[in-house]
Order: C-alpha cells, then structure tokens, then sequence
C-alpha cells in the first residue's frame, strides 16, 4: 500500500484537503529557520483534526529532547521525524524519553550515505532524502539518487523524499518500488505555500499507482 506524507502543513484548507484526498500522514515543521515553520500554538489545532486513521507528524533539527518534549507538551503528535544531524545515538534518546517512534532522515549523495543509514538502528522509518551542500535540509526541491536507495536491502521500512511531485512521482515508484513518499515543495506554488490543487493531483498519481500494482 503506496502511503504519502505531506510535509510543512500550515494552514487549515490544506490540512483538510490533505485528509480528503487520503493523505495518511500530515507533517508539521517546528524548525523556526524554515519557511514551512509553524509555531506549537498554531499547529494544535491543525493536529486535532487529523483522523484516527492518520497520524501526525513533528518535524525537528537538531533540538535536545527537552525542547521536543516541550512541544509535545501542547502538540500532540504521532511521529518525531529527526531531519538534522542527530547521531544514533540521540535517536535512541529522543525515542526513550518521548516514547514516539522515530523518522529519521538520511541524506543520500552515494552508497556509503545508504550504509550510514543502517546505524539507526533504533529508528522506526528511514527517510531517504537528497544530501544537501550546506543550509537547510528537505523542501528543496532537488531529488535524491534514486538508483541508490534502491539499494536498500535492509528490513526496516523506508519513505522517499525530495523534489517529488506530480510528474516524477512514477517514475520514482518505477525506479525505487517504495511504497512511502514525502513531499513538500512538490505540492507549493512558491516556498512555504501548500497548493489544494497540486495536493489533489499529487494523490492522484499515487493512488493510480497504487492500484495498477494491485493489478
């Protein structure tokens, strides 16, 4: 079954759009240097409207467990999806002292940043992402090596990330056979701004996928 999660939701019409287009999980960003940040406060609400068959997602970078938990102290959210530096070791950390399961995002360039990967061994979910330069992770707009996640052999289950959208979205399925995507700046009309439309047409695409591999 093809899962998307829709990352840097800010607004409530493109919470809701998400939900009714069978978006499965809904991911908020607690990063204050990014564009799709969203302060704790505001994120409360959009949470409670996710669905019992849904699951929210917190994104962070690089924060001590004390100011995730603070979070969590107003937000309410199913998954923490570490996208910074974080070693296996403050993944194990971080999961002990919340008790949520972990994404941890891993950026891709070559064979040994997929061997790296394997580290976390206490991660829930292995987010494959491009391997930026320097500045900001995720919400780039630029894809990851697709021939070389492919190479995961591992057991623990993995989501694919970055520069999805519409038009890639099978050809990342073809070259990958992932069966969870991440997007964010895929579903923007500039950065930061979350689209219904292209929303829309990006579970369009999977859900058509989904159901020729059913076939």
């Amino acid at each position: 079954m093809i899962q998307v999660k829709i990352c840097g939701l800010r607004e409530t019409d493109h919470v809701l759009c998400a939900i009714e287009s069978g978006v499965r999980m809904l991911g908020f960003v607690f990063v204050e240097a990014s564009p799709r940040y969203i302060k704790p406060e505001d994120a409360k609400p959009l949470v409670y409207m996710v669905p019992e068959d849904s699951i929210a997602v917190g994104l962070f970078a690089d924060h001590s467990c004390a100011q995730i938990k603070k979070v969590l102290e107003t937000v309410p959210i199913g998954i923490i999806q570490l996208h910074g530096q974080e070693s296996p070791e403050d993944v194990s950390r971080i999961k002990d002292a919340t008790g949520l399961p972990i994404m941890k995002a891993v950026g891709i360039a070559d064979i040994d940043d997929l061997r790296s990967a394997e580290q976390y061994i206490d991660a829930d979910i292995i987010l494959f992402d491009h391997k930026p330069g320097t500045g900001l992770s995720g919400g780039t707009g630029k894809t990851a090596p697709w021939h070389i996640v492919r190479q995961w052999n591992n057991q623990k289950p993995y989501m694919l990330a970055g520069g999805l959208h519409k038009g890639n979205l099978a050809a990342a399925y073809e070259a990958t056979n992932a069966q969870m995507y991440d997007v964010s700046s895929g579903v923007e009309v500039r950065r930061g701004v979350k689209d219904c439309a292209l929303i829309r047409d990006f579970m369009a695409v999977a859900q058509n996928l989904e159901k020729n591999h059913d076939r």
